[in-house]
């Protein structure tokens, strides 16, 4: 089938009416926000899109409630994917995505379908937060990581981490690394080069930014404790699967 006229059509009356696409990066970091069960973030970006849902978007549908059911199945299929990337079972992550189709399907206003997609976003992050929290049996390890995880930007201590649960630095060391394997300094660290690893994949951030945002003294430092982690630097990382990634998803 010869697309082209369609497309030529499409791109001109785009060009008429001032159509911009949202601009693919800032798409994904909204995604990797999911990926990372950084729930306040998938929360905060999709208040942000529900204002205008269909500005940057692609009408689908003529029908509105059509239309969105679309958008909805789109960002299904690829907010399971992520995920699964990131370590949900892949099961999981496939057949919570068939539920919310399914409920999409059921739905008759538009409205409906655009509660139910935050609904599905914030599902989703909230079973990789508790992923990423695997082995962490005791309320002082869950509370520790999911803060962990919110304030990656900044210093994080382990006497403050100890004193936000009312226990002795020792206690809280002793806790962490029995539940989780690993001492709460490692896991910190393995925090910020995960979520680096995701910005690296899935945005354009100069490698200045991402080192700033997670809390780095400086790029080198940022550099030096990625490679330790990876193997690799952080240029290296990126050149190996930025592109891939974004064309795959």
């Amino acid at each position: 089938m010869n697309t082209n006229r369609d497309l030529n059509y499409r791109l001109f009356i785009q060009k008429e009416n001032d159509f911009t696409r949202t601009d693919i990066h800032s798409e994904f970091e909204k995604y990797y926000a999911i990926r990372d069960g950084d729930i306040s973030r998938v929360k905060e970006n999709y208040a942000k899109a529900r204002l205008d849902f269909n500005k940057g978007k692609g009408q689908l549908s003529d029908d509105p409630l059509r239309n969105n059911i679309y958008h909805l199945v789109v960002c299904a299929a690829i907010v399971a994917r992520i995920c699964v990337d990131g370590g949900l079972e892949h099961n999981v992550a496939y057949t919570l995505s068939d539920i919310y189709i399914r409920k999409a399907d059921k739905c008759t206003d538009p409205d409906e379908v655009l509660d139910l997609l935050g609904d599905m976003q914030v599902d989703f992050a909230q079973r990789m937060r508790e992923t990423q929290k695997t082995g962490a049996v005791s309320v002082h390890v869950r509370r520790t990581i999911d803060y962990i995880y919110d304030h990656l930007h900044e210093p994080l201590t382990l006497e403050m981490l100890a004193e936000r649960e009312s226990l002795h630095p020792s206690s809280m060391s002793r806790l962490f690394a029995k539940e989780t394997g690993v001492t709460l300094k490692d896991y910190i660290i393995r925090a910020k080069i995960k979520t680096a690893g995701n910005m690296l994949k899935y945005s354009s951030f100069p490698l200045s930014d991402i080192s700033l945002s997670l809390g780095f003294s400086s790029q080198s430092a940022f550099t030096s404790t990625f490679r330790k982690i990876t193997g690799m630097t952080p240029g290296q990382y990126r050149s190996m699967y930025y592109s891939d990634n974004i064309s795959e998803l």
